[in-house]
């Protein structure tokens, strides 16, 4: 199972953090001597009278002041620089494993759940990483460091000091396990909240024009309420054990100086030592103060880490063979031999067989469910197959490289999806380096869509918004198909790509891709006027083939397909016969 790798990210940012660790523990060593030097400015100069000293000290003042501004400096710097890099290869290589993943994970998992766990789960494991991490690391030297430093100047003192700290241990690890309860709960509401906004605004049109603004408010609402009651449970966590933490920091400064301030009295330590061990229990006292903070921050990094391990864990169902065919050249020789497919115990595909040779056309035709597009999911291997094969060039595409499989055909799939750019980058997405503007012009001519982008203002180089936004669907539908036929594949798959089209322009469509003899096709459609001259036409009825043949042949025998037939075109010739019938009446 892989998981998330910080340490190997931490590992290759080693310089930086070892510099960055050490400019931390020269900037904490130096302000571990100012007390000593007020140590001795208490007790020497203002007690002692040696006022010969005082420039002395006063100068190992600013030295201590200019050598931590300098650590400071590094330090942060150093911590911001690696925290930022390692956050953006973490986020990269998610991004990866996630593209990598088989498309039956996305059938099972939202966007917006996904999208939190680059963005916002990501970002906490950064802020642990970088400023928080450095923080957490600082406080604990300077604990370690102060306490060293209170031992030797008094130990009885010391012993005064550290009486409390279990007691705060104690509240920091309550602290820490309600903290990482919360979070986790806090985590999931907000993965559901983007998912919520997400499919709202991707889908704003169709809430408007069913008027359901209201709902989805009040959707939006629920959770973004919850989101907020999860926030204010946090809140309250830290606000029930933050001033437990404070009050028995501020009881330990008291007990300090009143015992401290009792042994000057008799003569027992100097006021200078009283006062340097005032200003190491300071030292002590912020990361303690603030360790309600920082355990928000690491307990979210740590939930954090566990969302993305569950993601890294997932293995991609579709792999590929350790021993690879890699033929030099697919032909486009296509064929289901005998294919069954089931999805979560449920049979969608039985029994397909089909021959598709280089440069035919199948068409394929049924009822809504019938399995139609389920076929493209198994050629182009999103799926594999329960049973049988599937071959290519006659090889089992299972045992060819997935790259391979997919760049033999070129999709045009049911639900148009175009990215938010150029006209011309749509276009050029299955080949976007080798492709030239002149094959770019020539896609958009084939699929009879330089009609509306010639009168764009920058034509092929026009912005297209989210999802085409702004174009009608036919125009979505055009553009589609211009993509796939600047695609130079083998194999030309359309599914149900005409639907939003008149009968003229499926027709000049239709025309150009008659002209593609060294392309073999397969016509997913509804409209019997799109696969009526394909070679072959199989119609699925429940996921088996019910019927297969030329459009003639399965006109004659008067089955589904006919029915088909009669009604979209039945009324049509009914209404010509008669129409000839009175004329030559007449």
């Amino acid at each position: 199972m892989q998981k998330n790798p910080i340490g190997k990210y931490l590992l290759s940012h080693w310089h930086y953090y070892v510099l960055a660790l050490l400019s931390l523990g020269f900037s904490v060593i130096l302000d571990m001597l100012a007390p000593l030097v007020t140590l001795h400015i208490v007790d020497d100069i203002l007690i002692g009278r040696q006022m010969e000293l005082l420039w002395k000290y006063l100068f190992a003042f600013l030295l201590i002041g200019a050598g931590r501004a300098l650590f400071q400096y590094v330090k942060e710097y150093l911590f911001d620089l690696s925290s930022v890099r390692v956050a953006c290869r973490m986020r990269g290589n998610l991004f990866n494993r996630i593209q990598r993943l088989s498309v039956d994970y996305f059938d099972n998992n939202n966007t917006g759940e996904l999208l939190a766990r680059v963005r916002d789960d990501i970002d906490r494991i950064w802020d642990i990483l970088g400023f928080a991490g450095m923080l957490i690391l600082e406080g604990l030297i300077s604990i370690v460091l102060a306490l060293f430093y209170m031992i030797r100047l008094d130990i009885p003192l010391t012993l005064v000091s550290i009486v409390i700290l279990p007691a705060v241990a104690f509240i920091a690890i309550r602290l820490e396990k309600e903290l990482d309860r919360v979070y986790d709960a806090i985590s999931e509401e907000n993965a559901t909240l983007n998912t919520v906004a997400q499919e709202n605004l991707s889908g704003v049109r169709t809430v408007k024009s069913f008027a359901r603004e209201s709902y989805e408010i009040e959707k939006f609402r629920r959770h973004n309420e919850k989101y907020c009651d999860l926030n204010m449970e946090q809140v309250k966590v830290l606000v029930n054990y933050d001033p437990a933490i404070t009050f028995l920091t501020k009881l330990m400064q008291i007990l300090v100086l009143l015992v401290g301030g009792y042994s000057v009295i008799n003569g027992r330590i100097t006021l200078g030592v009283l006062s340097a061990f005032m200003e190491y229990t300071y030292k002590i006292v912020w990361p303690i103060e603030n360790i309600g903070w920082l355990g928000n921050c690491f307990a979210s990094a740590i939930a954090s880490n566990k969302k993305i391990n569950r993601i890294l864990a997932e293995e991609p169902k579709i792999k590929e063979a350790n021993s690879l065919a890699v033929p030099d050249k697919i032909n486009g020789d296509l064929q289901f031999d005998h294919v069954d497919f089931s999805m979560n115990g449920t049979p969608i595909l039985r029994d397909v067989s089909f021959h598709l040779e280089p440069g035919k056309t199948l068409g394929i035709m049924g009822m809504t469910g019938s399995g139609k597009t389920t076929i493209v999911n198994l050629m182009e291997r999103f799926y594999d197959v329960t049973d049988g094969a599937i071959l290519l060039d006659g090889i089992d595409i299972r045992s060819l490289p997935i790259h391979t499989v997919r760049d033999a055909s070129s999709v045009v799939m049911q639900d148009v999806f175009l990215f938010s750019d150029t006209i011309s980058e749509n276009i050029r997405l299955g080949s976007r380096n080798s492709m030239t503007p002149g094959e770019v012009s020539q896609a958009i001519k084939a699929a009879c869509a330089s009609e509306f982008v010639d009168h764009l203002s920058e034509q092929g180089d026009t912005v297209i918004g989210e999802r085409g936004v702004g174009l009608s669907g036919g125009q979505k539908q055009r553009l589609s198909i211009a993509r796939a036929l600047a695609k130079p594949s083998p194999i030309l798959v359309l599914d149900d790509s005409t639907s939003a089209l008149d009968m003229e322009t499926e027709y000049e469509i239709q025309t150009q891709l008659a002209q593609k003899k060294d392309v073999s096709k397969i016509i997913i459609a509804h409209r019997i006027s799109s696969v009526q001259n394909a070679d072959e036409i199989i119609y699925l009825d429940h996921g088996r083939i019910a019927e297969r043949g030329t459009h003639e042949k399965l006109l004659a025998e008067k089955g589904l397909y006919y029915s088909t037939w009669e009604a979209q075109y039945g009324d049509y010739h009914r209404a010509l016969a008669a129409l000839n019938e009175s004329a030559a009446l007449e």
